[in-house]
């Protein structure tokens, strides 16, 4: 990963002020599928990002820092699409050890 795109993930993740769900304590099993999706589609962003980093500039579009980030938003909302459809099995998986976790308190 070149300095200039982990700047460019860090900026946009600051910009959206985005951070790997928090567990906490959610009161129902819908919250903690929510919870579980999001985390999912977290996980799937940060693994998809690699993927369009050689991809270069498209003139139509004007390329530069703009387009870096609208990249790292779309790559984002890619992710999410996955995790709504299903994903890749990772929210079943959490779901798991979230409600582990509250049969234990």
């Amino acid at each position: 990963m070149t300095d200039a795109t982990f700047a460019v993930q860090a900026d946009v993740a600051l910009a959206q002020s985005r951070a790997a769900p928090g567990v906490g304590r959610p009161a129902d099993i819908e919250r903690a599928r929510q919870v579980a999706e999001d985390f999912e589609a977290f996980f799937l962003s940060q693994a998809l990002q690699p993927m369009f980093e050689g991809i270069g500039d498209d003139p139509m579009f004007g390329g530069g820092y703009a387009e870096k980030v609208w990249q790292a938003m779309q790559v984002d909302e890619y992710a999410k699409a996955m995790a709504r459809s299903g994903g890749v099995g990772i929210a079943d998986a959490v779901l798991k050890q979230i409600l582990a976790m509250q049969e234990v308190q």
